[in-house]
């Protein structure tokens, strides 16, 4: 038996997405470990500081269908059922550690791009979850 029963994937959706749902999966298969997908838009108010004088509210909904949509594809290909797919609307290492906690997961299942010189230093979303998170956190290697 595993010691992971809960496992939250954070996904950026790209197409690096399917190789990191495949590694979690294959945590799953071999120890019967539930596991919910995630994704974090952020708000496009925040994305561009608010300056833009116009009602971004379709567009903020239509960014959040097509993500929705995305997840459910990726999460029909590996077996994880509908009801495991969340989208939320928010800053993505708060997001995804607030869900963490209300999931009472074990492991977190986080993609990382290598990262080089000053985007070092400054961190990513995988390197934020790593410091914040509140249970392990598996950072998956993918290509860039």
């Amino acid at each position: 038996m595993s010691q992971y029963q809960r496992i939250l994937v954070a996904l950026d959706l790209t197409e690096n997405s399917d190789e990191v749902v495949r590694r979690a999966r294959g945590l799953s298969t071999q120890h019967d470990v539930r596991i919910t997908m995630a994704h974090v838009v952020e708000p496009l108010a925040l994305a561009y500081g608010g300056d833009i004088p116009l009602d971004m509210t379709d567009v903020q909904e239509q960014i959040q269908k097509q993500a929705e949509s995305r997840l459910k594809e990726i999460a029909k290909k590996h077996d994880i059922p509908d009801y495991e797919c969340r989208v939320l609307i928010g800053q993505p290492e708060a997001e995804i550690r607030a869900l963490s906690q209300e999931l009472n997961t074990d492991l977190i299942v986080v993609g990382c791009h290598s990262r080089a010189g000053l985007s070092m230093l400054f961190g990513s979303t995988a390197n934020s979850m790593i410091n914040g998170a509140p249970c392990d956190v598996l950072a998956i290697r993918v290509s860039d």
